[in-house]
């Protein structure tokens, strides 16, 4: 995941609507079925999903009352968490 990333799909997200995202990680997970697709061209597209949920994840927690950048570093700072365990 990428933070720039991220913050760019939130505001994204702010600037239009959640839905447009969520219909483009349905539509990304729907080519992951494609047989022919090479690993480099799954791992691509896995990495555009992630950053894609994670901008949602983000979203609802300035929905929630957070401030962007704090949620923002929260979010980061929990998948950072993750990884290192």
């Amino acid at each position: 995941m990428k933070l720039p990333v991220i913050k760019h799909l939130t505001q994204f997200i702010e600037d239009n609507d959640e839905d447009f995202v969520i219909e483009t990680i349905e539509t990304l997970e729907a080519l992951t079925e494609v047989s022919s697709l090479k690993d480099e061209e799954l791992d691509v597209i896995g990495e555009l999903i992630s950053n894609m949920y994670g901008a949602v994840e983000v979203n609802k927690m300035i929905k929630d009352g957070t401030p962007k950048k704090e949620a923002l570093n929260n979010f980061m700072s929990r998948v950072l968490g993750s990884i290192d365990k």
